[in-house]
């Protein structure tokens, strides 16, 4: 299996930095260097995890997403990958992690409780997507903070325990920050990535 890994995969700090999130930096990263030993991950663990849909079920191309709801470039990743979804061409499959912020597995798990993930995720997503590609585009700052996502609190065992497999899972694909986006190369070999830019949206989505 082969895997690219670009030196940018802290690129959950760099969240951290532009959100302005308050959380216990120091634990955050112990946790993460624990979990580097993870054992390495296969595309078979992803199928079998718990995963949120993003498009059609008979789209070609199936894309893994290692998303966090408090992540500014996941929700820029999402809005840049609309049209390769809208079209039919690709399904996303989000994996959802608790990794950037207090309020993170509580939100992950809000999301994996409701009755429609998927609608759920979208709405999320589409609320915010405009303000955050915005900012990024040197426009005034935003906020993920979101009432109508309001965070579980406590965090039932079953979820805690799918949040932290999916960290696992996660770090088993060498991943450390999100959006960690994982998927199969025209060889056929598995890629995982920190991010995309957005030339390189056609490689790992395919051609519209």
């Amino acid at each position: 299996m082969t895997r690219k890994f670009p030196l940018i995969c802290l690129a959950g700090a760099a969240v951290l930095a532009l959100a302005g999130v308050e959380a216990p930096a120091a634990s955050q990263w112990s946790a993460a260097t624990e979990r580097r030993a993870a054992s390495p991950a296969a595309w078979e663990e992803l199928e079998r995890s718990r995963w949120i849909a993003d498009g059609r079920d008979d789209a070609p191309r199936k894309v893994y997403v290692f998303l966090d709801v408090n992540c500014k470039y996941c929700t820029k990743f999402w809005s840049d990958a609309r049209p390769w979804v809208n079209a039919g061409k690709v399904q996303l499959r989000h994996v959802m992690v608790g990794v950037i912020a207090p309020s993170s597995p509580g939100k992950a798990a809000t999301l994996l409780a409701d009755p429609d993930p998927s609608r759920r995720l979208a709405a999320f997503e589409q609320a915010h997507a405009f303000g955050v590609v915005r900012m990024m585009s040197g426009g005034p700052r935003q906020t993920l903070e979101d009432p109508n996502l309001a965070p579980m609190d406590p965090l039932p065992e079953a979820l805690a325990r799918t949040l932290s497999d999916n960290e696992d899972l996660m770090h088993g694909f060498g991943l450390l920050g999100t959006p960690g986006i994982v998927f199969r190369s025209k060889d056929g070999h598995v890629v995982a990535k920190p991010g995309l830019s957005p030339e390189e949206l056609p490689q790992v989505l395919g051609p519209l």
